[in-house]
């Protein structure tokens, strides 16, 4: 068979399956838990340390136990709260009027966010807002659990309805009770969240930003949604990732936040805190650290297929 032949018909083969992922009405948490893990290459050098798909997507999750395992629940900084596990990162905002929760996570992980959020002397069911950063289990599994739990009003971005309804836990329909777009907004006591599309891990992927107060400042936070690029890029993913990623160096920022605990360093941070350390939280020279990696990685895998396709 002609070459061309073969390598357009291997193109056209990857990009359907590719599609095929990407558009899965509930796409799992854990993609090596289901699938052979993401190939170890390309590799790519950021901030002097090496990555690889594997090694990036094996540091966000880490094992099955450190999804599921309670992290100590922990103020960040202002009414900012971490409520989530060693790896996935749920976070509560606590206002005069009632709570917001950002990730409710897996659904087996509700319990344990509640735990956290009673650790701290809060009360689950004065959580009245439900948000997500993006429609996969591991960030968004619980919301119809939360919901029940609490009564929250859950809120979602348009583009990551249709991934969502599709996320149905124990046949469980998906709440959304309102619909988000770009640069809306969610106020609650006093407290003003914006949400950012910033599209290509999920075409609705939502980095979230707040205003928080320490020490009589104002400090700009980030919950950054995941950069993380798919193992094959199609043409609209392509020009998700080309919008989102000078979108997110655009933002004001001086708390790095982030879905998965290491995309922001949580553990080394709270070791700090727990030391007595000015607030490590406050890290305004790492808030494109991750956004630096994602892009590298991006354009690596975007080269190395064009390559492969002989363009």
């Amino acid at each position: 068979m002609n070459d061309k032949i073969t390598r357009a018909m291997l193109v056209a083969f990857i990009s359907v399956i590719t599609a095929a992922a990407i558009l899965a009405p509930s796409p799992s948490s854990s993609w090596a838990q289901t699938a052979p893990p993401p190939a170890d290459h390309s590799e790519v050098t950021v901030h002097g340390r090496k990555y690889t798909p594997r090694s990036i997507l094996a540091r966000n999750m880490g094992t099955p136990e450190d999804q599921t395992t309670q992290f100590p629940p922990h103020k960040i900084i202002g009414n900012l709260y971490y409520v989530g596990t060693r790896t996935l990162s749920s976070f509560l905002i606590v206002t005069p009027q009632g709570n917001i929760l950002i990730n409710s996570t897996y659904e087996r992980n509700v319990p344990t966010i509640e735990k956290s959020v009673k650790q701290l002397g809060f009360k689950f069911s004065d959580v009245k807002i439900l948000l997500g950063t993006h429609a996969h289990n591991d960030h968004q599994e619980g919301d119809a659990l939360v919901k029940q739990m609490t009564g929250a009003q859950t809120m979602a971005m348009a583009e990551d309805v249709p991934a969502l309804q599709a996320m149905k836990p124990g046949g469980k329909e998906h709440p959304i009770d309102k619909t988000l777009h770009d640069k809306d907004t969610v106020t609650l006591g006093g407290t003003t969240l914006t949400a950012h599309l910033t599209a290509g891990h999920t075409h609705g992927c939502t980095t979230w930003t707040m205003k928080a107060e320490e020490g009589g400042r104002m400090y700009d936070v980030v919950i950054g949604c995941s950069l993380r690029p798919p193992a094959v890029l199609t043409p609209d993913v392509i020009a998700e990732f080309n919008r989102t990623f000078p979108v997110v160096r655009s933002m004001a920022c001086d708390v790095p936040l982030g879905d998965h605990p290491a995309q922001y360093n949580m553990q080394e941070k709270y070791s700090k805190l727990q030391k007595g350390a000015p607030n490590p939280f406050i890290d305004r020279a790492e808030c494109k650290f991750e956004v630096d990696i994602e892009e590298a990685m991006f354009h690596a895998l975007l080269n190395e297929q064009r390559q492969a396709a002989g363009r």
